[in-house]
């Protein structure tokens, strides 16, 4: 285990962050527009996410860079500012954290099919290794490779992660069905802990696709499968569709009365993502206080 996680599984639970890009939106980012392009257009903007979940209490905070890399950005026309983006997302948060919080870096999936042949493995490796270097080069504490549902492409990004000496933390999207938690590719929470720990994984988990009512079996499942500190993210409950738009209804007090369970279960690391915000985390912060 990297000396970073160490330090900080010294006293668990650790509070990391809520969601940016809905955050984002309410500051003006269009739906369908490119988040990661706001760390050079709107980098105040973005500094006041960060800034926002580290007066919420956050111990760890990402940046804003989950699509960053060369294959997302090719959609926006942005291929060729990969490093730019990457570093300025660093800066951005690290100067938001003022040393009071970690910043780990986000790094989301390519967005593109390895098992339809869109992308070849050497592709995505490369495509993780420029990514992952611009973000370590520009002093981020750790990796956050997020919302993977395909494993293949997730112990790829694991790799280069592992590569650029600092902590990795992987998580996968798992949804609920009959046999209970599968990513969209099939794999089991057990799959999953078993290819991520053997990638070389510090911390793993899951973030989004299931409402945080159904994580409690998602890090039962991961824990009886592994001995690595446990990262979860989960949704703010499950979202209502309002004109094409994602509406959550969960708030803060009913979502943090979730987290006890989660702790329980054996997570380590706990956040919110999609229709979380600040407030979620302050009453995460508050309610953990209160327990201990």
């Amino acid at each position: 285990m990297h000396p970073t996680v160490k330090e900080l599984v010294a006293s668990v639970p650790v509070v990391t962050d809520g969601a940016w890009g809905t955050q984002l939106q309410t500051l003006g980012l269009p739906v369908g527009a490119c988040p990661d392009l706001w760390n050079l257009e709107r980098p105040e903007c973005v500094r006041e996410v960060a800034e926002s979940y580290v007066a919420a209490g956050s111990q760890i905070i990402l940046t804003n860079t989950f699509g960053a890399n060369r294959i997302a950005l090719t959609r926006y026309g942005a291929a060729d500012r990969v490093a730019e983006i990457n570093r300025r997302g660093v800066e951005l948060s690290r100067a938001a954290a003022g040393g009071k919080a970690r910043v780990f870096a986000s790094v989301g999936p390519s967005g593109t099919m390895l098992f339809l042949g869109q992308v070849t493995e050497a592709e995505l490796a490369a495509c993780f290794k420029e990514q992952i270097e611009a973000l370590a080069e520009a002093g981020a504490d750790g990796i956050v490779i997020e919302t993977m549902s395909d494993l293949a492409e997730a112990t790829i990004a694991v790799t280069a992660a592992r590569a650029a000496g600092l902590p990795v933390v992987a998580c996968m999207t798992f949804t609920s069905g009959k046999q209970g938690p599968r990513t969209m590719m099939g794999t089991t929470c057990a799959q999953a802990a078993q290819a991520l720990e053997e990638a070389g994984a510090d911390v793993i988990g899951a973030n989004c696709g299931e409402g945080i009512e159904g994580f409690r079996i998602i890090v039962e499942q991961f824990r009886q499968a592994t001995r690595l500190p446990l990262w979860v993210k989960p949704n703010a409950g499950v979202p209502e569709l309002v004109d094409g738009k994602a509406i959550y209804r969960m708030n803060a007090e009913t979502f943090a009365s979730y987290i006890p369970d989660l702790v329980a279960a054996g997570a380590s690391f706990i956040g919110g993502c999609c229709g979380t915000s600040p407030e979620f985390i302050s009453q995460m912060v508050r309610l953990l206080s209160k327990a201990h």
